[in-house]
């Protein structure tokens, strides 16, 4: 009986050992270009591969991320990114890029999330005020103003915002551990979401008044991106 009993926990422990490690599987291959004509590909982690022997070095090619961005918008920023979508040979290579450019004082990365990605963030040009707040029940705040040449990661999944403090514009190139991080950018999803999320909800969570919600959801939500 104990010798059933030592099986039935070995089987177990393996089982919560497997599932515990789980994560993206290693490449089985040197890489795996993306393309979007399905005919003889394989599909790989979101996306369809090119035959290798049709790959070219235009693949694994971007240009351009040093040129100013234009930042008249409401938010005064601009995101370049540089994921999977302008580089098909990132295909199951889990990184990616964005340049960030900011007008000067009051230039905004507003508060966003990346949901499969952490961001590890070099200042190039500026100063910014940056910072993440971190899950439930704590919710605290972490922050620094940063210079050029200074680093700062937001870890994945939480809120995160950069601000331009300065009186120049500011710069700042991203790197994200995913291929296609997504962002989640709050202000746009809560109150900019299609269809409306019911005012009575929105009300409620804020405590706002309904007519401060409903005037919220009127405005053009910019997507900076």
């Amino acid at each position: 009986m104990k010798a059933v009993h030592f099986l039935v926990a070995s089987v177990f422990l393996a089982l919560a050992s497997s599932l515990a490690s789980a994560s993206d599987p290693s490449p089985l291959q040197d890489f795996c270009v993306a393309i979007n004509d399905t005919k003889n590909v394989v599909f790989v982690n979101g996306k369809f591969c090119k035959d290798p022997k049709l790959a070219t070095p235009n693949d694994f090619f971007f240009s351009g991320l040093n040129n100013p961005r234009n930042t008249e918008n409401q938010v005064g920023s601009t995101v370049t990114p540089v994921n999977v979508a302008q580089i098909p040979g990132l295909n199951t290579l889990g990184i990616s890029l964005a340049r960030i450019d900011f007008a000067p004082y009051g230039g905004l990365n507003p508060p966003h999330t990346h949901p499969r990605a952490t961001e590890i963030l070099v200042v190039q040009e500026g100063t910014l005020y940056v910072g993440f707040v971190t899950s439930n029940p704590e919710n605290k705040l972490f922050t620094k103003v940063l210079n050029k040449g200074d680093v700062f990661v937001f870890p994945v999944g939480l809120i995160h915002f950069q601000f331009n403090i300065g009186k120049t514009k500011a710069v700042a190139i991203a790197a994200l551990s995913s291929q296609n991080p997504g962002v989640i950018t709050i202000a746009n999803a809560v109150f900019g979401s299609n269809p409306a999320i019911n005012p009575d909800v929105l009300s409620k969570a804020f405590q706002l008044d309904q007519n401060v919600v409903k005037s919220l959801q009127k405005k053009f939500w910019w997507d900076n991106n």
